[in-house]
């Protein structure tokens, strides 16, 4: 049952972060880019404040997953290396946490790009 649970809060905090971003679409003018980029910065403030890890903790793979989860990954990598380093981990950090996530991206990218053959879309 406590696995189920998990699973159960998971669902429910990354379909908020969806539904939200879906209300903004549909509500507002901000195109999906800007409702992106709010997205990956709100998730680095609340992680940089201490407020995302509760989160985190409560729902997993539910807040770690979505765009907020990035931010906050960027935002853990810089307080980690500034510990480390000082002032050069405020740069540094943030490539460390997010290269995994990153090279994913870019790599999954180059082998969709070769399988499929670019054009128009028809209507």
């Amino acid at each position: 049952m406590e696995m189920f649970m998990e699973y159960f809060w998971a669902f429910v905090i990354g379909g908020a972060f969806c539904l939200v971003g879906q209300l903004l679409i549909d509500l507002t003018k901000l195109t999906p880019a800007r409702i992106l980029v709010a997205y990956v910065v709100a998730g680095v403030v609340l992680g940089g404040c201490g407020v995302y890890e509760p989160i985190v903790e409560f729902a997993g793979a539910g807040a770690t997953v979505p765009l907020t989860g990035f931010g906050y990954a960027l935002a853990e990598g810089v307080k980690k290396a500034v510990a480390e380093d000082g002032l050069l981990g405020a740069f540094t950090g943030g490539f460390t946490a997010g290269a995994a996530g990153l090279t994913a991206a870019v790599v999954f990218g180059i082998i969709v790009a070769l399988c499929f053959k670019r054009g128009d879309k028809t209507s």
